[in-house]
């Protein structure tokens, strides 16, 4: 049969070519059973017709005009539904009974004596299939399967049993007395008696489904979605992480044992070496004395508690959040990072070493479990309070109490103890003896840990209130580290440690050997220096100021960065604080060359809009006010109040005047003179290094060793590198490794070259004239801080940078002090004993050495102009036609006093000694003597004539005899100041 052809639909009174007969249903009973239907009966595989598709398989038969009519799902919009015979072909005329089916076009012969149709609305009689619009028309059996095969198509509907009132019915077996109907089945859904599930596809009919088929494949993940993972893998590796943990515990715990304590009471020494091998000293010394947990006040049990770990009585051994923190933190490489419960830092204090690692926090983390089980909290506490470190070399509350109040840990008062607390965190940084400028951030711990014990509920409020600080007494430095060595150990130890080489609490267990950058000679010429300048001055006896002397420096090699000396003070028995590396004086005026830095690195201008060079004219008169600044009204006090008028920036330089460099802060930009200071070496963190106009007058406070670092880089021609205490450093054989040097530009070469042009001249003929003694090329500035209470020199040669600072502090309060009358001089200054101690140390430090000139790169127009010969400026006549200094008006500015000798020194003054000391050739050798032998300044500018009378008559007019240059450098000017020595004073 032709796959075209359409198949009959056999029923009763099918003839013998077609197979046995069967019955009709009858019209009022029930319906037979479809034999392709959902619960029809499979015939006989006797009774069924070969090569005749469809028969009772349950698929759609080829060729069915009602169950393949044109192309895809049938409309129902162009359905009908109407009676069908049991032939295959068009239905019989409505009540038409009897007869033959229409003669087969395949020349099958049509079944002899055709069964009468059922009636057309008898249900069980009829099959329910749509049928297309215009199927009716077709002519015959084959335009009706051609009509059919057009509407259908290949995807043909399968048709169901259907109960009587509709698709919803409830559907009714047969023989319950109800017939029942045929509806489309859904596509997805098995045919019975096919044997395969297999269904053409078709529209899904509502109402009851049939028998489900193959169950569909899960489609593939496509695109992005296969980056990431399913609810079910996720779940199944949160699982298996959670039974791995739980494994890797219980193994942990089992492994873990406590072990016995730590080697601390054989703790090692730290040995630090100059950087030829010679011992500089070793220290080791433990001082712990272990007290009974009732000999430790309730007030500093709880504070200790306040500061580090408030649920300490309420909480397991361990916190894990925070040590995941720590420990993340560690291999990270942040640094130190708390977090540890008590319990955990008893752990570590007794038990375990002190280095940061994850293995030892491994450890740590059973160890306090397994320790939490086994002992009292209150014998934690005990353990732990007579463990930590509180600095000055002291373990164990019992021994703080001794080092920093001298008084047994039961006589503690509530603030001292908690102050101790306080140190528990970070002894370096909080001990406000040895670094005074931290004192801030101690009172701020400080308060913290009251605050947290009124939180608690273990102080009063109305009590805490009432406390205040308690500052510690002045440490003592152990016998071994007298003299520079202790200074040197405290400073190599703070390098160690705030550089992050090596932790705080390991370098404290000791075993460490170390290499400084120290070279023995250099260090020892410095002392020599210090003690033969300024200590062979002191009498304490004469002088009471004098016991409030303090001397710090270091000397820094520019090319390499190395810290070669360094003097931190008399004695670390007597003086603990190192002056070289404390951070609480003002620099003063050695930061003004910074703002001139700045000044050539930005390419600043004036207000008048003016390049600024060593040549720029600015109005340097007292209290002059910042033009430009928008901060509000800031008007600085020159030395002395002295008035200078238009001088140009390199005389401001060598005379260090306030109002020139203030308003050329703002000429530049505050923000931008701190950058420059910060690129040089400055640290950022440096206290009271603001933005705005007063920068350039020092009140940073920096110290010496940062300073020193700053003005290497000058040296260094702009090249910045961090400056270094340490070349090696090891333990147990295994060397430990540094940081690598970087080397950057922080500023170009032409404006760290043109700022040591002007420094020269401060050596050369200004403030630091005594620097010259070190007989080599030079470049420094001079620095007084406010009230006098410090005195600066920073200089360097091409070989060697080096600041020098005298301080005033009272050795029993701590308090800084002024130092006039200091030494038997009315005032200490910079140009005074800082330059003669940086001239001496420099000078033999260098001893050997060939002198080096500097090799400067000048910014355009920066080139000093030249003076004119004095001798033919005597000659020449001037506009009335005299030849000497002419009238006293003339000779006092141009030949005899300075350009403002007649203004500020006093006007009849400075004429009459131009006049008398500048009129001719013989008035100017005769001025030059008299103004050196009788004037007490080397320079000219006599202390009589120059300062307090204006250039007077004995000749003080001019330290040149009144050469061109008006006078001398310093001249006969007002703003020198004279000592009971004698001796001209300007900064």
């Amino acid at each position: 049969m032709s796959s075209d052809e359409p198949q009959q639909q056999r029923g009763p009174g099918r003839g013998p070519a077609d197979g046995p007969g069967e019955p009709a249903a009858p019209e009022d009973g029930p319906a037979a059973p479809r034999q392709d239907g959902p619960q029809g009966t499979r015939r006989p595989a006797a009774e069924r017709r070969p090569g005749v598709p469809g028969e009772g398989d349950g698929a759609a038969r080829r060729g069915d005009p009602g169950a393949a009519r044109g192309q895809g799902a049938p409309d129902p919009a162009t359905q009908q539904i109407r009676p069908v015979t049991d032939r295959e072909g068009p239905a019989a005329p409505p009540g038409g009974k009897g007869g033959s089916a229409a003669p087969r076009k395949n020349g099958s012969a049509a079944t002899p004596g055709g069964t009468p149709a059922a009636p057309a609305n008898d249900p069980a009689t009829q099959q329910i299939r749509p049928v297309p619009a215009g199927a009716e028309s077709a002519k015959g059996a084959k335009g009706a399967a051609a009509a059919t095969a057009a509407a259908a198509g290949p995807a043909t509907t399968r048709l169901r049993p259907v109960p009587p009132g509709g698709p919803g019915a409830r559907h009714q077996e047969p023989g319950n007395g109800e017939p029942r109907g045929w509806a489309p089945r859904d596509p997805d859904e098995g045919g019975a008696g096919n044997g395969d599930g297999a269904s053409p596809a078709g529209p899904v009919a509502p109402g009851r489904q049939g028998k489900k088929g193959k169950k569909a494949k899960r489609p593939k993940r496509k695109g992005w979605r296969r980056l990431f993972p399913t609810w079910r893998m996720v779940l199944g590796a949160f699982i298996l992480f959670i039974l791995l943990g739980v494994g890797a515990f219980m193994t942990g715990y089992f492994l873990v044992n406590i072990p016995p304590a730590n080697a601390m009471a054989t703790k090692q020494s730290n040995v630090y070496l100059y950087s030829d091998g010679t011992e500089i000293a070793r220290d080791g010394k433990v001082n712990r004395e272990n007290v009974p947990l009732s000999k430790v006040p309730k007030e500093v049990q709880h504070a200790v508690l306040a500061a580090e770990d408030r649920d300490f009585y309420s909480e397991s051994a361990v916190d894990p959040k925070a040590m995941l923190r720590a420990g993340w933190n560690t291999l990270t490489g942040k640094g130190k990072q708390s977090g540890s419960t008590i319990t955990q830092q008893y752990v570590k204090n007794y038990y375990l070493a002190q280095e940061q690692t994850v293995s030892r926090k491994v450890k740590e983390f059973f160890i306090a479990i397994k320790l939490d089980r086994e002992v009292s909290k209150d014998e934690i506490l005990q353990g732990y309070l007579n463990t930590s470190y509180f600095g000055r070399s002291a373990y164990g509350v019992q021994a703080a109490a001794q080092a920093y109040y001298g008084k047994d840990v039961e006589d503690l008062s509530v603030g001292q103890g908690a102050y101790l607390a306080t140190l528990v965190n970070s002894p370096n940084a909080y001990d406000v003896a040895t670094h005074p400028e931290n004192k801030p951030r101690a009172v701020g711990r400080w308060n913290y840990v009251l605050d947290g014990m009124v939180k608690e509920g273990w102080l009063d409020k109305a009590e805490r209130d009432k406390v205040k600080f308690p500052m510690p007494e002045q440490a003592k430095g152990a016998p071994g580290l007298s003299g520079q060595r202790g200074y040197v150990v405290k400073a190599v130890e703070d390098y160690l440690i705030e550089n992050r080489i090596v932790d705080e609490d390991a370098l404290s267990t000791g075993g460490y050997r170390i290499t400084t950058t120290l070279q023995k000679p250099r260090q020892d010429a410095f002392v020599k220096a210090v003690d033969e300048q300024v200590m062979s001055k002191v009498d304490k006896k004469a002088r009471k100021i004098d016991k409030n002397v303090r001397v710090g420096g270091a000397s820094v090699d520019p090319n390499t960065g190395k810290v070669v000396a360094m003097y931190g003070g008399i004695d670390y028995t007597k003086q603990f604080v190192n002056n070289a590396t404390r951070r609480d004086y003002q620099v003063g005026s050695t930061f003004k060359p910074f703002v001139f830095t700045s000044a050539v690195e930005n390419g600043s201008v004036t207000q008048s809009g003016a390049q600024i060079t060593p040549n720029t004219l600015y109005d340097g008169n007292n209290r002059r006010p910042v033009q430009g600044w928008s901060g509000g009204s800031y008007a600085p006090a020159n030395e002395d109040d002295v008035n200078y008028g238009d001088i140009s920036v390199r005389e401001a330089t060598d005379k260090s005047v306030n109002s020139v460099y203030a308003q050329m802060a703002v000429d530049v930009g505050s923000d931008k003179v701190k950058d420059t200071a910060v690129a040089l070496g400055v640290p950022a963190k440096t206290p009271d290094l603001t933005a705005s106009p007063s920068i350039a007058l020092g009140p940073s406070t920096a110290s010496v060793l940062d300073m020193t670092e700053a003005y290497a880089t000058l040296a260094n021609h702009g090249k910045h590198g961090t400056y270094t205490l340490v070349d090696k450093i090891s333990k147990d054989g295994q060397d430990i490794a540094l940081p690598q040097r970087k080397t950057k530009t922080a500023v170009s070469r032409e404006a760290a070259d043109t700022t040591t042009s002007i420094l020269q001249s401060v050596v050369q003929s200004g403030t630091g004239r005594e620097a010259l003694n070190a007989g080599r090329p030079a470049a420094g500035k001079t620095g007084t801080a406010e009230n006098d209470k410090a005195a600066w020199f920073a200089g360097y040669t091409p070989d060697l940078a080096t600041v020098v600072a005298v301080m005033g502090q009272d050795p029993v309060t701590a308090a800084q002090t002024p130092l006039y009358g200091a030494l038997g001089e009315a005032r200490i200054n910079g140009g005074g004993y800082p330059a003669k101690v940086w001239a001496q140390f420099t000078r033999d430090a260098l001893e050997g050495k060939p002198a080096k000139e500097f090799e400067l790169q000048l910014e355009p127009g920066s080139e000093e102009p030249v003076a004119p010969d004095p001798a033919q400026s005597a000659q020449e006549p001037d506009e009335d036609g005299d030849t000497g200094g002419g009238d006293g008006d003339d000779a006092g500015q141009a030949d005899g006093g300075a350009a403002d000798g007649g203004q500020q020194g006093g006007q009849n003054g400075g004429q009459q000694g131009g006049q008398q000391g500048g009129g001719n050739q013989d008035g100017q050798n005769q001025g030059q003597d008299q103004g050196q032998n009788q004037g007490g300044a080397a320079d000219g500018g006599a202390a009589d004539g120059g300062a307090a009378d204006g250039g007077g008559a004995d000749g003080g007019g001019a330290a040149d005899g009144g050469g061109a240059d008006g006078g001398a450098a310093q001249g006969a000017l007002g703003e020198l100041t004279v000592g009971p020595s004698g001796r001209a004073r300007s900064d």
